[in-house]
């Protein structure tokens, strides 16, 4: 992209009271070309930057699959079965009541997506309504939290294989390599690839839960036998109603429901590489919010009907549980390989985000410069290798330690989740004082009750990060979580001396239009280098 003013306002169109930027175009056109293409400047909305260069080939399918499939994962496949053995169907309230708050925070993500869709999503937004520095925070929160679940995934992947016997001999690194190499190539080959590769493992996981939920309500109509247990609402009633072992023990389960939604921004990431993001967004967004409360929580539900919480286990999945107990054959090995589907998805998707997120922190000179380049396939190949690259930290845990790697890489993982949904929260918080102040409008699609449900919410996932005080291993998450923040302000002072606070510029860019320099040509000025040396977008 072109020079932006340095006048101090991002976007402000060069030669319109700006010292720079107006000598290229009158050197390259003429008096009226200049003015013509100042004015398409003045009038064209900001984009960021580290946009160009994406490749628009998201269709409206792959934005809808992305936004459910980014938020039902393995917290559903496996993590219920524990959580309902811990909390019983009260279980359904903490799904109920968290998947409302991250409703609540994807609307306003989404808000901010259809004014201006970007690939850097939140990152860019926080550039844009909060400077630098918070884009700073909210793009390596965003990183810490998806680059440490790219290490879960392969660890889970792992674990899933070696339940089959063929499997059990291979080592377990040797299994979670395979499977980040694999998800690794698809990544660098096009977008187009992932999105077709993440449409289908979310198609085989909604496909599941539907059959799941089918089968369950014509278990609970017909009172069918579960293996000694019969489907029914005395399940809960027979049982200690809806908090058999107390309210405590749902509200301390409630950070682990919050992981399990986890991915939900996803949706914000994808935008900037979807056609008609304004029109595709609302109905994938909205659409999302259903999903997620007729399976999650409609899921967890039939669960606590079909069979009492007694019979659910944290180390088996809860569909395995209840088709292990209708009687139908094979029904481990079927669950076990959607399970492996859920956690190749997450996987697939944080190398996806982690890539984008990266780029657009690495050109505004707050991540490795190798970072910012875009392969021939309009990939970011540095970003997806360098969370690549961390993962292999994941496989040296799964060589060193097989069986404690998997809590070990979640407890980390789980640091980044409030963090980064608190960034987009206060993020639209910044961006709706300029609505008030008459600097911007907001779009008809927006989130519900804000400012109000903005701080709400941002209350809401303070306490539930808070409530780890009151468990041992929740106490530890905290105090890695006070390193990473202490790691965070080093890391700025270390990086804001480069920082290129020129991201933002107009939607034309007026040197290189008026020059006709083709898109996959255009560069971007380098932070510590000036304006004469360009680095290219694509390698």
């Amino acid at each position: 992209m072109g020079d932006a003013s340095k006048d101090g306002r991002p976007g402000a169109a060069p030669g319109n009271g700006g010292p720079g930027g107006s000598g290229i175009v009158e050197t390259a056109a003429s008096a009226s070309s200049a003015s013509s293409a100042s004015e398409k400047a003045d009038s064209a909305a900001l984009q960021d930057r580290a946009d160009a260069g994406y490749d628009k080939a998201l269709k409206p399918r792959h934005i809808q699959m992305i936004a459910i499939g980014g938020s039902i994962g393995t917290g559903l496949f496996l993590g219920a079965g524990g959580r309902l053995a811990q909390g019983g169907a009260g279980l359904i309230f903490a799904y109920a009541i968290c998947g409302l708050f991250a409703f609540l925070m994807v609307r306003a993500l989404g808000e901010l997506a259809i004014r201006r869709p970007s690939s850097g999503a939140f990152v860019s937004y926080a550039r844009e309504f909060l400077g630098e520095k918070g884009a700073y925070i909210a793009g390596w929160m965003f990183f810490l939290d998806w680059s440490t679940t790219v290490m879960a995934d392969i660890t889970a992947v792992a674990l899933y294989f070696r339940y089959w016997k063929a499997f059990q001999g291979v080592p377990q690194w040797i299994i979670a390599l395979c499977a980040l190499v694999l998800v690794f190539v698809m990544n660098l080959m096009s977008v187009k690839l992932f999105g077709e590769a993440e449409f289908w493992f979310a198609a085989i996981k909604v496909t599941t839960i539907v059959v799941f939920m089918v089968v369950a309500i014509v278990a609970i109509c017909t009172s069918a036998d579960l293996d000694g247990y019969t489907a029914g609402f005395h399940n809960i009633t027979d049982y200690g109603g809806l908090f058999p072992q107390g309210l405590v023990i749902v509200f301390s389960l409630t950070l682990g429901v919050v992981y399990a939604f986890g991915g939900t921004e996803m949706v914000g990431v994808a935008a900037g590489e979807a056609k008609d993001a304004q029109k595709v967004l609302p109905k994938a967004i909205n659409s999302m919010i259903v999903r997620i409360f007729v399976f999650y929580v409609g899921s967890v539900a039939l669960m606590a009907v079909v069979l009492p919480y007694t019979a659910y286990s944290s180390n088996e999945s809860p569909f395995v549980t209840f088709f292990s107990h209708l009687g139908v054959p094979h029904a481990g090995d079927i669950i076990q390989v959607v399970v492996l589907t859920a956690a190749l998805s997450s996987l697939n998707a944080g190398l996806y985000a982690t890539g984008r997120t990266l780029r657009s922190l690495a050109l505004a000179g707050s991540a490795p410069k190798f970072a910012r380049t875009l392969n021939k396939n309009h990939v970011p190949a540095g970003g997806i290798t360098i969370t690549a690259a961390l993962g292999v930290i994941g496989v040296i845990l799964n060589a060193v330690l097989p069986s404690d790697a998997f809590d070990i890489i979640m407890n980390l993982a789980g640091i980044g989740i409030a963090g980064t949904w608190c960034s987009i929260l206060v993020t639209h918080l910044a961006f709706l004082r300029r609505v008030k102040r008459g600097e911007e409008e907001r779009p008809a699609f927006h989130m519900p009750g804000a400012p109000s449900t903005d701080y709400i919410s941002i209350a809401f996932f303070a306490i539930v990060v808070l409530s780890n005080l009151f468990d041992a291993s929740g106490r530890w998450t905290l105090a890695m979580f006070a390193v990473v923040c202490v790691a965070l302000v080093i890391g700025w002072y270390a990086v804001r001396g480069r920082i290129n606070g020129d991201m933002l510029d107009t939607m034309v860019d007026i040197a290189d239009d008026a020059l006709d320099v083709p898109d996959e040509e255009r560069g971007v000025e380098t932070p510590d280098r000036g304006d004469d040396e360009r680095t290219p977008l694509i390698a």
